[in-house]
């Protein structure tokens, strides 16, 4: 798409405009779509600013830990409940918490005690909490509705099995 545009008496400008795309893949089909929403936006956002992505993914891991019953309402004690329950596996639970402090980066300023600027918050590591979310999603949504398709699908060949011999 070509925009023009004048400016005072000048000549016309032109510029040539792209539409904006994420470079990650959008949420899984199986992700709720509330949560979906949050995380293609902060794919979306993450190379403008990697401060408002790790925000957006802080609020998605939230929306992913309600969703599952964790229903406290500081994002703290949801994580260390989710941690306390024992089911995530090992990886995914050393890296959850990770995502809350690099959220909070973006969230609540945090500042250097050296030289008293503002903690930013890194491309790899808005990177990271996407990735982390990826794994959540795939953890509580994709696995799940994979291993119910396959087990549905046995249940159909074995009704049809049992209809044919009878």
């Amino acid at each position: 798409m070509y925009l023009s545009s004048r400016w005072g008496n000048g000549p016309i400008k032109q510029r040539l405009i792209y539409p904006r795309a994420a470079n990650r893949p959008s949420a899984p089909v199986e992700v709720p779509t509330a949560l979906a929403e949050d995380f293609n936006e902060a794919c979306l956002v993450l190379s403008d600013s990697p401060k408002a992505s790790a925000a957006l993914s802080r609020r998605c891991v939230q929306g992913v830990l309600r969703d599952q019953g964790f229903q406290q309402h500081d994002l703290v004690k949801a994580i260390e409940a989710a941690l306390a329950s024992n089911q995530l596996p090992s990886g995914l639970a050393e890296n959850l918490d990770e995502v809350r402090k690099i959220g909070n980066f973006a969230a609540h300023p945090l500042k250097d005690k050296n030289s008293g600027e503002i903690v930013p918050v890194e491309p790899h590591e808005a990177e990271w909490n996407l990735e982390v979310l990826e794994s959540l999603f795939d953890f509580y949504y994709v696995k799940p509705a994979k291993d119910k398709a396959k087990r549905d699908a046995l249940k159909a060949k074995l009704d049809a099995a049992k209809t044919k011999t009878t």
